[in-house]
């Protein structure tokens, strides 16, 4: 396998190029593309959105996938191409179907599978339509934890005083928590969600200080008649 030129890089991976329409996601860090490979595989069978994956060519440490063309929803935003409204419904919309996905391990009927990473910088916008990327957080469990994640890591942004793109990501982080409604729970599922930010090793020590003021705002705009 001939590896190409590097056509994008993230905080525990780089990306390849390997012609034919695909590219090769390899590791910096120590984690298991093989399960990620089975994850996107499995709700690639259900239908929903995500790069195509290549078992053959693939590793332990190396993900052989589809390539994607198109911005980020993040890059979209900045751009202009696309509005707030727009963006926090689509989130919405992704959480909601994937979440209708049955879990690939857990034998628990109230478990679904969970991307825990789910934000404007992970979602792809194609010619036909939203693609998730980057799976390796991605398990089993309940759909609860996986909304309030989603709102966390934006309303980290919005609360981000050092950030231009703090403004936006507050109007965004408003619209999710209206669009999701009874499936964000801001009660256990949240203080769920924070534990998980504040061990992420990935995360510097500023984002991890910004948790509870985080949180805090997702409280606000989660109470009844708040939007």
């Amino acid at each position: 396998m001939e590896i190409g030129e590097l056509v994008g890089a993230g905080r525990s991976a780089d990306v390849y190029a390997l012609g034919d329409g695909r590219v090769l996601r390899r590791y910096r860090v120590d984690a298991d593309a093989g399960r990620e490979l089975e994850i996107m595989a499995h709700v690639a069978a259900h239908g929903f959105p995500v790069p195509e994956v290549f078992p053959g060519e693939s590793s332990a440490t190396d993900l052989v996938m589809g390539r994607v063309s198109g911005p980020t929803m993040l890059q979209a935003l900045l751009d202009g191409e696309i509005g707030i409204e727009e963006a926090g419904r689509t989130l919405a919309w992704l959480l909601r179907r994937l979440h209708r996905i049955p879990a690939r391990v857990s034998r628990d009927p109230r478990d679904r599978i969970l991307h825990l990473d789910l934000h404007p910088d992970n979602v792809m916008l194609t010619r036909d339509g939203p693609v998730v990327i980057d799976w390796c957080n991605a398990g089993d469990g309940r759909p609860a934890l996986d909304c309030a994640l989603s709102a966390v890591i934006l309303a980290q942004a919005a609360v981000d005083g050092e950030s231009e793109l703090a403004p936006a990501a507050r109007a965004a982080v408003a619209v999710l928590v209206g669009e999701l409604g009874e499936d964000l729970d801001a009660g256990d599922p949240l203080d769920a969600a924070k534990a998980r930010r504040a061990a992420d090793r990935g995360l510097t020590a500023h984002e991890v200080s910004l948790l509870d003021e985080a949180v805090a705002l997702i409280r606000r705009l989660a109470a009844p008649g708040v939007r």
